[in-house]
């Protein structure tokens, strides 16, 4: 009898995520699990072009070879860039500092 991987395929939403637990036998691909998962066809979002997909939180490729008990993460792309958020803050931030100054100096 061939090998048996255990792996777990998650996709996470703004307010959930779908986990889905599969067995699929040694030497299966990340793009194998992704397929036999039923993911890709409950949210047509995924456009796996797109989408990154990684094996716990470290990004790979869909032809990396799982081995047992990887879980398979698939991401969404991002709404907002990073940097863009931290400069924003960061004048925010700046704002508040010079207005919480002048109201104690009154």
């Amino acid at each position: 009898m061939a090998e048996m991987l255990h792996i777990e395929v998650v996709y996470a939403l703004p307010a959930k995520q779908q986990l889905v637990t599969l067995q699929l036998p040694a030497g299966s691909s990340v793009r194998q699990a992704i397929d036999a998962s039923g993911l890709l066809q409950k949210h047509p979002e995924i456009d796996l072009t797109k989408n990154k997909i990684g094996i716990f939180a470290k990004l790979t490729k869909p032809d990396a070879v799982l081995r047992d008990r990887d879980r398979v993460e698939i991401y969404r792309p991002l709404i907002a860039d990073p940097k863009e958020v931290r400069k924003q803050r960061a004048a925010d931030g700046k704002v508040m500092k010079k207005g919480a100054g002048d109201s104690e100096g009154e």
